[in-house]
Order: structure tokens, then sequence, then C-alpha cells
């Protein structure tokens, strides 16, 4: 037996004993070393509730591989691995295309079956990224939401294209927003422009070597007319401020999971069509096993340290003691960014 943390039904979770899984046929078991709480996670088990109840929650972890399934090479046990959380069926047009994150009928580790909020988990073994050992399992849970990150900031700078002196302003630093600022900077942009709501935002900001916070309720009108804007909290005031705030064939980019139905006024239309702006939107991270997908990028940043994601973790907290991780994201009862889950 092992333990994980169950949901059962909205607001119903618990730590309990549970069987240990067992790898399918092409999976791998892995032992969880260290796995962080998604924004995403909260309204999964305190309002909205999963795909499937009872779930254990948890899509952003790494880990040891403990055990392989049939099919699965047996040298992969003992190997440290991040895992990409979305597996792909490999039969629709984007999955043949090599597109997996826009599959039309894919499953998910941690909303639509069992994920990482306890001891052990599967995956397949083809949706493994193994560890260098430079870079440490904490590092290594952080993987998903920094590929996500990268993906971004890939759509919206044109991969790297927008000349790197060019205004670019971030809305919204949750740990999307500060990831992309984090590789915005990595990647040699130095007019950079971040909007938050707290002082703590600020302190990460700060962090990155980006001085140019705003406060949202402050005059953001110096980051005006900027050639690429990423929205990352998905309301309809952010989404029409970045419109607003967009230069001459500004490009916008659209990050944040929407909180309800986003509306248009005329004249934020016209401010598209004159202004000649791109929108996009980005969903999950590129993972196709290539070198130059979203995660091999952030993996060889890390090994080369040129990243410091570890900056973003305000909580470690054990298996047991986890459950405070949930309600502090979820009532903002403490300043907070990545929350982690650490096992010995």
């Amino acid at each position: 037996m092992a333990k994980a943390w169950v949901l059962h039904k909205i607001g119903d979770i618990s730590l309990e004993e549970v069987a240990v899984p067992e790898p399918a046929s092409g999976e791998v078991r892995i032992k969880v070393k260290a796995a962080g709480i998604c924004g995403s996670d909260i309204p999964r088990i305190y309002k909205n509730g999963a795909h499937r109840m009872p779930l254990i929650s948890g899509h952003e972890f790494s880990g040891v591989v403990d055990s392989v399934g049939k099919d699965a090479d047996p040298s992969l046990v003992g190997k440290r691995v991040g895992v990409y959380p979305l597996i792909p069926c490999r039969e629709c047009e984007p999955c043949r295309e090599g597109s997996y994150e826009l599959c039309r009928h894919y499953d998910y580790v941690g909303s639509r079956r069992d994920g990482a909020f306890g001891e052990y988990v599967t995956a397949p073994a083809d949706n493994l990224i193994e560890l260098p050992d430079e870079v440490a399992f904490e590092q290594a849970a952080m993987l998903e939401p920094m590929a996500v990150a990268v993906n971004a900031v890939r759509k919206g700078t044109d991969r790297f294209t927008v000349d790197r002196e060019k205004k670019v302003t971030v809305i919204g630093l949750g740990t999307i927003g500060l990831f992309i600022a984090m590789f915005l900077k990595e990647a040699g942009y130095n007019n950079i422009y971040v909007i938050g709501n707290k002082e703590g935002q600020k302190k990460r900001a700060e962090s990155l070597g980006i001085d140019r916070y705003i406060c949202s309720t402050d005059d953001i009108s110096e980051a005006y007319d900027s050639s690429v804007i990423f929205e990352c909290v998905g309301k309809a005031d952010t989404i029409a401020l970045a419109i607003d705030m967009a230069g001459a064939f500004g490009r916008v980019t659209l990050v944040g999971n929407p909180y309800g139905d986003v509306e248009l006024e005329r004249d934020l239309y016209w401010k598209i069509l004159r202004n000649q702006l791109t929108i996009t939107g980005v969903w999950n991270s590129r993972f196709n096993g290539q070198s130059d997908d979203d995660w091999h990028y952030v993996l060889e940043r890390l090994r080369d340290r040129k990243i410091e994601p570890e900056k973003m973790i305000t909580h470690r907290l054990s298996l047991e003691d986890f459950e405070k991780g949930f309600l502090i994201m979820r009532d903002k009862s403490e300043d907070y960014c990545k929350v982690l889950m650490k096992i010995e």
C-alpha cells in the first residue's frame, strides 16, 4: 500500500492508503520525489471537480522510475525523470502531425487519470524526459509550467524574431507569468514590463532581474504601445487591457485560463483592426521527444544553470502536510507562488 491525496468529490480530499499502481503495457511506475500544485488544481478540488472521481490529482512532478510494464524498456528503472502529463491518442490529425499538445482525444495525468499527489504514479514511457544529474527534483517538478511559459514566449515573439529591444509586457504575475518573464529575460529581451498586484510578485520579479514592475492599481501608461503582450490572468478586463496596450502591429498572446465569458467593446475591436494586431492563444506545451521541443528547451537551460526557477518556490511541504498548500492557494491566506511537495 501507499499514501496519496484522494479527491472523492468537490471539496472532499483526504490522505489515504491506496494500492500501489501497476504500470500497464508501455508504461512505467514512478516514485514521486517532488510535485507542485498548479493553479488549475484548486478549482478542480474545491469548485468544479475532475473528469472522474475518486481521483489523485497532480500533474507537475518528478521522480524515479521504479518499475516498468510490458513492452517498456527495463533499463528505465532507476532513471530520474520528469513527465509530460498530456497523453496523446497518436491517431488524430494533430497527433499525426506531431502536435501532440493539440490532441483531440487525449488523456491527462492528474485530471483524467490518477496523478502525482501521492507516493507513486504511472505514465507512458514515451512521456518521460530523463534528468541530467545537474537538475534537482524540485526544479524538474516545475518543468511543466516552465514549458507552458516557453510555448507562450515562442508564440508571442514569433520564435524570438521580435527585436530584443522592443517593449514587452506581461500582465499577471502568477507562476506562469513569472516564468514567462524569466524566459524573456534569459532570451535577451531588455525592455520588459510586468504588471501585478502583490508585493511578493514585485520581489520575485526583481529576483529575476526585472525592475519595471507596475502595480495594476497605479499608472500603467508607460507600458502602452508594447510590441508584445502576454495576458496571464484570463479575465475580461485584463484581456481588454492587453488589446488596448498593444502598439501598431502588436502581438497579444492569451495565456490565462478564462474565468468566464469575454466580450469586446466596439472600440477595442476597432483597435485590433486599425493596429493590425495579431492575437494568439496558447495551450499546454510542445513535447515530441525532439531536442527543440519546449521541454528540452527548459531542460537545457536548467542543466546549464541559465535559469533559477527555485526562486519561485515559496512553500515546501511534506506529503502529510500537503493539504496546507491547497488551503493557502484556495484562501489566499499567505503570499505564495509555487507550492511544492517533497518526498525524501
